[in-house]
Formats: structure tokens, sequence, C-alpha cells
């Protein structure tokens, strides 16, 4: 049996396990067993591990100190399979970025200053920067606070999040086709990557109105079959090769907003239907809006101006993402707004 220091948190919409990377088996299939262990993956209950018997709260973050002179510390995020015994690193998780400043305060990796700590973190997955900025009253993190997000209950201290340099971080380009719009199969798609590898479809070519519920969707199967005929299709187009056993490209598909937002979206992440919507995946449809010709624009409703904020509709409520446009009409940016918890810090063990 191996055990190892761990630290369970809530990171915006998403539940995980945080370590550090000295913790954990150097060997990436030692670690990922051990893994799958304390999840108690693969089983769809996941009854004899900490899994939560969903995608959101069967995820992992490995922290280290960064060697890189600009930034803080180092995160690889690993997506661990409730139902099966895979452990992936093919996609980041923006959510589960949330807590990563707060486990690398809590861990001493970055100094506290003042009653704001800023914690630039480099995430493996991707190759991208994010600045968070935590809350460090008298000298430790702060988790209390008055911001709400979306999809969990009561409020928490806000953790904004500030991205850069995001465009084509998986696929090698924003639109790693090459167009705004492809056909596959009679069906308008839009190919993008501005940190999330995704596929933004309209509601209707997909047999959908757009306002179902996520049990409505996972209960759709010759929809699930349809997504997932078009995914295996789009992965080479998005330089992601065979994507039969990898979490993206998600597949999002989009209407008009109903609630005051931007847009609303459905999305696949790839095979489950999302409660909400990732950060980055937010970000990802975000910037489809912006862009002129995609799939998206011709449905949302867009501020002027260069910055621009866009409330992403959801299932369960809204996402707001602030979009900065250089003269040329490209994102120099994107920020959005999170809140995390500490649930435990302590030992875990794996069988």
């Amino acid at each position: 049996m191996f055990n190892a220091p761990c630290m369970w948190m809530r990171g915006g919409t998403s539940k995980g396990g945080y370590f550090l990377e000295s913790d954990l088996p150097k060997q990436p299939k030692e670690r990922d067993r051990f893994l799958m262990g304390i999840m108690g993956s693969p089983d769809p209950r996941q009854i004899d591990g900490m899994g939560g018997a969903d995608p959101l709260t069967s995820k992992i973050a490995i922290v280290k100190p960064s060697a890189r002179p600009d930034t803080d510390v180092d995160y690889l995020f690993l997506q661990v399979a409730v139902d099966q015994s895979v452990v992936s690193d093919a996609q980041n998780c923006g959510n589960i970025l949330a807590g990563v400043g707060p486990f690398a305060i809590e861990r001493s990796l970055v100094p506290v200053t003042k009653d704001t700590t800023n914690v630039r973190i480099f995430m493996e997955n991707t190759g991208q920067t994010a600045l968070v900025k935590i809350n460090t009253p008298d000298g430790v993190v702060e988790y209390n606070g008055k911001a709400k997000i979306d999809g969990v209950p009561g409020d928490a201290a806000a953790i904004p999040i500030t991205f850069k340099d995001t465009a084509g971080s998986s696929c090698g380009a924003l639109l790693p086709s090459g167009n705004i719009i492809d056909m596959i199969d009679d069906v308008e798609a839009t190919l993008i990557d501005n940190g999330m590898p995704s596929v933004i479809l309209r509601a209707n070519d997909m047999g959908i109105s757009g306002l179902e519920s996520r049990e409505e969707l996972e209960a759709n199967t010759p929809l699930k079959q349809h997504l997932e005929h078009l995914r295996l299709k789009i992965g080479p187009m998005m330089n992601l090769g065979d994507v039969a056993e990898k979490t993206v490209p998600k597949m999002c598909m989009v209407s008009a907003p109903r609630n005051g937002g931007a847009i609303s979206t459905r999305t696949f992440i790839p095979h489950r239907c999302h409660a909400s919507i990732g950060v980055l995946g937010a970000v990802t449809v975000a910037t489809a809006c912006a862009i002129e010709g995609s799939v998206a624009a011709d449905l949302a409703i867009i501020p002027s101006g260069p910055s621009k904020e866009l409330e992403i509709e959801h299932p369960i409520g809204r996402t707001t993402v602030m979009l900065e446009m250089s003269d040329e009409g490209t994102i120099s940016s994107a920020a959005i707004l999170r809140t995390a918890r500490k649930i435990f810090d302590g030992v875990i063990y794996a069988p």
C-alpha cells in the first residue's frame, strides 16, 4: 500500500487531489496506478476511492517549484477516468488551476506578499502561463469571501485568473484546420483552440434546441453517437491525431443566449455532458464568438470596444470571460473569475 501527502480541494466547479510532484512515484506508470487507486477507478461509482463518480470530481493537480525565471510553480493536470483505466494529460483544466495558487502558498512554494499574493503558474499540459491573485491577509490564504460562481453553492474569496498566449496551445494554431468553418458530414463546425481544443457546433444542426438539461442530453444516445463520430473525424484535422482514447477535443453545441448572456452552450467533455463549462472551454467559446464568420459569431451577442465581457451561458448558470482585443482585432489576453476551497489536508492511501 502506497500513501502520500495530499490536499483535497474544490477548484472552480471541479474537485480533486493536489500533490507535490516530489511526494508521488517518479515513474509515470506507477504514479498513474496510484492515482487510479486513490480515486477508485475504474468503477462507475468509484466506491473504493475519493472520486465522485463524475469526471468533474476525478481530477489531479501535480505542482512543483518552477525552474523558469518568469513563473513560480509548474502545474500538471491529470484527468483520471471514472470507469476506465486511463489517466490523461491531454488537456488542461482551468477550474483545478484555481486551487493551484492557494496550494502552492500552503506548501510554502511561494512566499506571501502583503494582503494579496500573485502566483505565476506554468501549465505543463499546454505550455501556457496564468497569473492568479490570492487573498492572503495575516500571511495566510483566505478562502472565505463574497464572490459567487454558478455551479458552486455559497460564496468564497475571489481568485482572478489571467491567461496569456493561449492560442493554439494544444493544436499549434488558434484555428488548426486553417479555416473559420469546416464542413464535416454536412455539419458546419468551427475547430478552435484558445486554451482548450474545442469543436463548436450549432445546437439545431445537431437536432437539439440547446435548452436541454444535462440529464436529457446524456440520455440522448443518437446525439452522443453522432458527436463521437464527428469527433473521431475531426481529431486529425486539429493536429490531435487519433482521439479515440483522448479527452480532447471537447464538443460544444451553441445556441442564441436565453438569459442575458453572450451565447448559450451545451458541452460534451467528450462523452459526458458538462454540468456547466470548463474555464478554458469558456475562454475558447468566447474567442469563437469574437471571430467573424464562425459558427458561434452569428448567434452571439457581443459588446463593442477592445475590452469585452462575455457571459457564457451553460446548464446551471453563466461563466464570465473578459477578452482584451488588440488593435489588429486579435485576442491579446483572457481573464476569468474563479474561487477555491480547501477540503482536507492529510495522507491518502491507495491499495
